[in-house]
């Protein structure tokens, strides 16, 4: 009897061979938790190689809740990851790759600690884009 074969194996999918430049790691809040994300992205920063982006008190581009992004490279992730998940508290955490396709980025290769809570993906294109990323 032959093992179970795995589908993606053997499956030439675009995804398999994409290149990840990065990143984004969105911290999700609301009124009543702003201190414990200030606190979670302003630690984090101090502690990884990392940019921390504006503390938005509103939903921006495709995300239901206020939130906070950090973004950083590949080399950082292995690190930054579990300390987020030992650190975040409850807070829900939204974090995907930066592969030229925002669309695939945010539905394909998402990665939730928390609530998966319903992104806006109408606002993100499917068109494939050179990545020119600074972090």
């Amino acid at each position: 009897m032959n093992p179970p074969t795995n589908n993606l194996d053997n499956a030439a999918t675009p995804w398999t061979e994409r290149q990840i430049a990065g990143y984004h790691s969105h911290v999700y809040f609301n009124a009543g938790s702003l201190e414990q994300a200030s606190q979670l992205c302003l630690a984090a920063a101090q502690r990884f190689d990392l940019k921390m982006g504006r503390i938005h008190e509103k939903p921006v581009g495709p995300h239901p809740d206020w939130s906070c992004q950090l973004a950083y490279r590949p080399s950082v992730f292995p690190h930054l990851l579990p300390w987020l998940a030992m650190n975040r508290n409850g807070l829900t955490i939204f974090t995907h790759p930066i592969t030229g396709n925002d669309l695939i980025d945010h539905r394909d290769f998402a990665i939730w600690m928390g609530a998966v809570r319903p992104l806006d993906l109408s606002r993100l294109s499917g068109q494939e884009r050179p990545v020119q990323y600074e972090f």
